[in-house]
């Protein structure tokens, strides 16, 4: 009997202390891996150090739109696996996200974007003043059509007016036949009442382009009309000016020691497609008397003109306008000494056409 009690009692308390081992080994041992059916799902509200970092994890079923980008290391995710098309991108604070670190080059953000593997695209090159040059070149010479001869006419005036001693007419023209350099002109205007020429010209000039829209003249004119007729030896200029202000200036030498010079001013104010309105002034100033014409030295006379044309086509179009001309110094003295008024006004009716 007192041998077997050491015995009993040494198995008693190995029995007793083997719940208390068991449950200490389970802390220390691996628990065992969970049935795919009862894996618990992952969720972002505790997210692993594998699943911040962006590897392994299948981003295009995730709801970005509850995700606070602002807390996540975005240099160390690879977006290029993303399909950030179907995300919700109208829900998340981009302001807090650092997009230095993003490689936006590999994200597909939109069907039919280019491959990760495709070349990247040629960026646009910055405008140059050497492009502008290039793209609009500046007009310095005319533009040439060969050797090949061309005519131009053009009646800017033919028109009729109501004046006190009856029905008056009134004729402006001028033209060229030649190339684009060389060119042979002819100017004409005058005045005619009741069928007697007043005063009239002609003119015959060669021209010579200077550069894109003027031209140097130079040739004869003769005046004739009532009383003696004068010949005169000229030259000037003529083109368009900026603002596409059409003019004329000849200086005149005469017999005699006679000089003129005539000056016009051209401006086409475009209403609409077809309605026109023209605005014209003409002067003219002489180096002497001559009262054989009842002209006098100085500034002779000024006319200045406002007609409104419709141009039935580019070729051919009437108008209605008004017309006043005025006489100064010397020539307005001789006009009265001789009965005439120095200033008139008149409505005038006519026809412009070119060919």
């Amino acid at each position: 009997m007192n041998r077997l009690t050491p015995l009993v009692i040494g198995m008693a308390a190995a029995l007793a202390a083997a719940p208390a081992l068991a449950q200490h080994a389970g802390h220390d041992a691996a628990p065992a891996k969970a049935p795919a059916s009862q894996s618990t799902p992952r969720t972002h509200a505790a997210p692993t150090a594998q699943q911040g970092q962006g590897q392994g994890e299948d981003h295009s079923t995730m709801d970005h739109s509850t995700m606070d980008h602002s807390k996540m290391d975005h240099s160390k995710m690879d977006h290029s696996k993303m399909d950030h098309s179907k995300m919700d991108h109208s829900k998340m604070d981009h302001s807090k996200m650092d997009h230095s670190k993003m490689d936006h080059s590999a994200m597909g953000h939109a069907a039919g974007d280019l491959p990760i593997d495709a070349p990247p695209r040629e960026p646009i090159p910055v405008v140059t003043d050497a492009d502008r040059a290039a793209a609009f070149p500046a007009v310095h010479a005319h533009h040439q059509h060969g050797t090949s001869t061309h005519a131009y006419s053009l009646i800017d005036r033919l028109e009729f007016s109501d004046a006190d001693d009856g029905t008056a007419l009134g004729w402006e023209g001028s033209g060229w036949i030649g190339g684009d350099l060389h060119r042979f002109w002819w100017r004409t205007e005058g005045h005619a009442l009741q069928g007697t020429v007043e005063r009239a010209s002609v003119e015959g000039l060669y021209g010579r382009g200077i550069r894109a829209w003027w031209d140097v003249v130079a040739g004869v004119r003769h005046d004739f009309g009532e009383g003696p007729g004068r010949s005169w030896v000229g030259v000037g200029i003529q083109g368009l000016a900026p603002y596409k202000f059409e003019v004329s200036a000849t200086v005149y030498a005469g017999q005699q020691g006679r000089t003129l010079l005539q000056a016009e001013v051209e401006y086409d104010t475009l209403l609409s497609n077809r309605w026109i309105l023209q605005w014209r002034a003409e002067a003219r100033a002489y180096g002497k008397d001559d009262p054989a014409l009842a002209i006098g030295s100085g500034l002779s006379t000024l006319e200045a003109g406002l007609r409104l044309r419709y141009e039935v086509t580019r070729q051919f179009a009437p108008y209605i306008g008004i017309e006043h001309g005025r006489a100064f110094g010397r020539t307005a003295d001789l006009r009265r000494a001789a009965g005439h008024r120095a200033g008139d006004t008149t409505v005038v009716a006519g026809i412009r056409i070119w060919f």
